[in-house]
């Protein structure tokens, strides 16, 4: 019995010793997890705390900076919008801290820019402009006509503005038409081509997948939803696109040729005239350009370097002429005295609930301006319109809020950029007045609906969807025919949706429903035909928005208040790395597809980005597809 008991009282001994020794495994175990995770929550903040440092830092140095006398270096890194989804000083910042390597997804805001123009042209250190846009990747023609302003505003101050370049795209060489004089690589080129618009059409593959697509439109010219019932564009669309785009093409050739005081032909011949042109120089582009005044003298980058150091003077700190980089460049902040106009902008497609980068938030937006509404010292609300549209209910929105604050006595003016279409036209009714440009391509007057079914797809590898459901109505699934009544419904709602477009846009343009319906159809209007077709009031730019709307306030003294919600510097670290992330990954992974692959590649991402913002909760869209297919 004492041997047993001996034995009994070694096997709980040997027991509790096993678990203090599993219990003290997990217990160090879970210490050094602890510490792991303290230590990486330590490292992150230390790493925030650098940041916000250089950030201060880079402010500080920045606000305190003295250029000296010389340049300013318009060297534009990426597009411009209206509304970057990252902007100011401290998103460049992030960028530099973290190598970002996506110059080309860089986004700049087109007021930021004028702002800079403007204020160097008042600034007695800046003695001139160098645009150097090797860089630039483009925007659309109103913005560009817009920094163009500010640009010969500069030139008038009698300082000059000089453009240089290895090369020009039709963006590029744009903005270059507004200096005194361009210079040009002698192996460089003026790459003037036209526009042209590019859409992918799936029905053919929507047939072999055996995808059934369910479309439900008004307008003869809504074209948005032919690419899911047509290899190809109607002759409806072809004619309706042919017209705007050709307006687009004059436009830009009217700028460029009265800013480089040549005839329209002889800047661009067209096609058989600039190979002709070609030829007679044994195909030096360069000759062509400046032969043809496009330039005005061949340089190479030394020989560039010689003329503005000439100009600007020698920099020894930077070995170069003396100039400061538009990025770097100290920009005062504007005036608040006087009243408040607020500025709200709506760029990018709309999409219902909250705004998210490059898109329109319906709730987002219609918060700005219930905020702008309520706000005592806001006189006046200016709404920078630069969307091809998209969800009907989130147009709405934005469009009910509009409305009431103009209601309150608040004049509501619209400023239309590139484009103000569809959905975007439908947030535009409540103005007291609309601006466009010439270029903006508005109107698109319609609305549509798709539900695609996959049925027959799944059917063909045998697979099958059945159930029951106590009506029609309650058996809707992607994975079954859609049932006739769920059409029916659907087509009901569609042409309500129009008919309270037609309605909306005749009570806000003093036109009867069927003298809207005429020139609507969803046919797409540039901003010259809208104001002949009174969809517009006036053609212009946002200063003359602004300025209408301080002449309907009856205000004397003003400032515009942008209301914008700027992200966080959290956000903007973490938006950047994924940024490189995507700016890197895509090209390696693309290296090793033949090129028209990868151009394919990312034409449908492009589609199926388009396809990913549409979700309203009817399905209803009024969205412009080739108003922003612009190549």
């Amino acid at each position: 019995a004492l041997a047993g008991g001996f034995i009994s009282y070694s096997q709980g001994e040997n027991m509790r010793t096993l678990w203090r020794f599993i219990a003290g495994f997990f217990k160090w175990t879970w210490r050094i997890l602890n510490f792991i995770r303290d230590m990486v929550l330590n490292i992150f903040f230390i790493l925030l705390v650098l940041v916000c440092v250089g950030v201060w830092m880079q402010l500080k140095s920045t606000s305190a900076e003295s250029t000296g006398r010389g340049a300013l270096l318009m060297d534009i890194t990426g597009v411009v919008v209206d509304k970057p989804s990252t902007s100011g000083k401290l998103g460049t910042l992030t960028r530099e801290l973290l190598g970002a390597s996506s110059d080309r997804l860089q986004e700049n805001s087109l007021f930021d820019i004028v702002q800079t123009i403007r204020q160097a042209k008042d600034d007695r250190n800046i003695t001139g402009i160098v645009l150097d846009l090797k860089n630039f990747a483009g925007a659309d023609q109103p913005s560009m006509q817009y920094i163009g302003k500010a640009l010969r505003e500069f030139r008038d101050s009698g300082k000059p503005v000089y453009a240089v370049g290895d090369s020009y795209t039709q963006g590029q060489y744009y903005l270059a038409s507004f200096a005194n004089k361009i210079y040009l690589s002698p192996q460089g080129v003026v790459d003037l081509h036209g526009f042209a618009t590019n859409g992918l059409y799936y029905k053919s593959l929507l047939d072999k997948l055996k995808v059934t697509t369910h479309v439900f439109r008004v307008g003869t010219y809504k074209s948005a939803v032919e690419p899911f019932i047509r290899d190809d564009m109607s002759p409806a669309a072809r004619d309706a696109d042919s017209r705007w785009i050709g307006e687009l093409w004059q436009n830009y050739l009217n700028t460029v040729s009265a800013n480089r005081q040549i005839g329209a032909q002889q800047l661009f011949p067209g096609a058989k005239g600039m190979l002709d042109g070609l030829r007679k120089v044994d195909g030096d582009t360069a000759k062509y350009a400046l032969d043809n005044k496009l330039v005005d003298e061949l340089a190479d980058s030394a020989q560039v370097e010689k003329i503005l150091t000439k100009q600007f003077g020698w920099s020894k700190a930077d070995n170069n002429y003396r100039a400061v980089s538009m990025y770097d460049y100290a920009v005062k902040d504007p005036s608040d005295a006087g009243d408040s106009i607020a500025v709200i902008f709506a760029d990018g497609a709309i999409i219902d609930g909250e705004e998210t980068a490059g898109t329109v938030g319906g709730d987002t937006t219609a918060a700005q301006i219930r905020d702008a509404r309520l706000d005592p010292k806001v006189k006046a609300i200016v709404l920078r319109v630069n969307s091809p549209g998209g969800s009907v209910s989130a147009s709405e929105v934005i469009r009910s809020q509009l409305a009431a604050a103009r209601a309150a006595g608040k004049p509501v003016v619209v400023s239309m950029g590139g484009m103000a279409a569809s959905g975007g036209y439908w947030i535009s009714t409540p103005a007291s007045y609309i601006v466009a440009n010439p270029s903006t391509l508005t109107g698109s007057i319609g609305i549509f609906g798709i539900i695609n079914t996959v049925e027959n797809s799944l059917d063909a590898i045998g697979v099958h969807t059945d159930g029951v459901a106590t009506s029609p109505l309650a058996d809707v699934s992607m994975t079954k025919v859609l049932p006739q009544e769920v059409q029916d419904m659907v087509q009901l709602s569609i042409e309500s949706g129009y008919k309270r477009f037609l309605n909306i846009v005749a009570q806000s343009r003093h036109m009867t429903p069927d003298q809207v319906d005429k020139i609507a159809q969803g046919h797409v209007w540039t901003g010259e035909d809208a104001k002949a077709n009174g969809l517009v009031d006036s053609l212009g730019d946002f200063d003359d928005a602004v300025a209408k709307a301080a002449e309907l306030a009856k205000l004397k003294q003003w400032h515009v208040d942008y209301y914008q919600q700027d992200p966080s510097l959290v956000n903007m670290v973490l938006s950047s790395m994924s940024g490189s992330v995507r700016a890197a990954l895509p090209e390696a992974l693309q290296a090793y597809l033949p090129a028209p692959l990868s151009a394919a590649a990312k034409v449908m991402k492009e589609e199926g980005d388009k396809l990913a913002a549409f979700n309203d909760p009817q399905n209803r869209y009024a969205f412009c597809l080739t108003c922003a297919n612009i190549r």
